[in-house]
């Protein structure tokens, strides 16, 4: 059994738009991420208890977008200010299925070498 402090601030639509990390919503989150042709390490995190996704992007670069949109409800975009990794805010998940497409998308111009490149999950990928 969770502890008291260990339950989420806010699951569901109470988490649209809210920090993970500040939510609480990390203490349970599985990660998909494809190990092969992933130029810029892109994730999807996703926690049950909180009923809500996020996008992270391990390897970019300043001015680079990730980007995560649960199919028929909000899109959340993040840009890495410094360093190489960024995640965006939660977007909340339906109960039962659900399908979420992330995305890292370069700065015209920048440094980052790799295109566009999304990842596509749904609550019965299997997430680690």
């Amino acid at each position: 059994m969770k502890a008291l402090l260990d339950e989420p601030t806010c699951p569901g639509e109470a988490c649209e738009g809210k920090n993970p990390q500040n939510q609480g919503c990390g203490e349970d989150a599985r990660t998909f991420k494809p190990e092969a042709n992933n130029p810029a390490l892109l994730q999807i995190r996703y926690s049950e208890d909180c009923k809500a996704v996020w996008g992270r992007i391990q390897r970019g670069n300043p001015g680079d977008l990730v980007t995560v949109k649960v199919a028929g409800g909000t899109e959340r975009t993040a840009e890495i200010e410094y360093d190489d990794d960024k995640f965006t805010n939660m977007v909340a998940t339906p109960d039962g299925e659900f399908q979420v497409t992330a995305c890292a998308i370069p700065k015209p111009g920048g440094k980052s070498t790799y295109e566009t490149y999304c990842v596509h999950a749904t609550e019965a990928t299997a997430w680690r």
